[in-house]
């Protein structure tokens, strides 16, 4: 321990980080191309953007808002590109929260490696449902977090209620 520092082990974490290291190219990119969506949990895609659910997701729900155009640099990013990114946040916080009901979502963009972004080099939105309690004993203690359904099972719920909701 430096300074007090206390250290937060994910060990559920592991599968992405060996993933990514081994990726050459941008999912980010390559997922939407192969126009196999239900595999590649794609939720939504609109003119300019699209929803992917997250893999390795830290919640039930947590999805990803993100261009086509492979665009790491926020201030570059095309004004209608970024107006259809925040159409499409609010559309999938509506949706998850219909679906879902949290008591609440971080929703943020890590700009650069520093900053936490797993992919730098591609702009993306995380939406993260939270409810009270949701980082529970199992977290705490033994290093792990319990999802209550299936990836599957999350895609097919919010594809549904996007269907639903027009």
């Amino acid at each position: 321990m430096v300074l007090g520092l206390e250290r937060l082990w994910t060990p559920w974490r592991m599968q992405y980080v060996a993933s990514a290291e081994q990726s050459t190219g941008c999912f980010l990119c390559e997922k939407p191309r192969e126009q196999r969506d239900a595999e590649n949990l794609i939720l939504w895609r609109g003119e300019r953007v699209f929803a992917i659910l997250n893999l390795f997701p830290y919640n039930t729900g947590h999805t990803m808002v993100a261009p086509y155009a492979h665009e790491g640099d926020l201030t570059r990013l095309d004004g209608a590109i970024a107006a259809e990114m925040m159409a499409a946040l609010q559309r999938m916080v509506r949706v998850i929260g219909q679906e879902y009901r949290p008591d609440g979502f971080n929703i943020g963009m890590n700009l650069g490696r520093v900053a936490g972004a797993g992919v730098p080099d591609h702009l993306h939105i995380h939406i993260v449902p939270r409810w009270g309690g949701d980082t529970n004993f199992m977290v705490l203690t033994a290093n792990t977090k319990v999802m209550p359904e299936t990836l599957n099972r999350t895609y097919e719920r919010l594809r549904a209620r996007l269907a639903r909701d027009g």
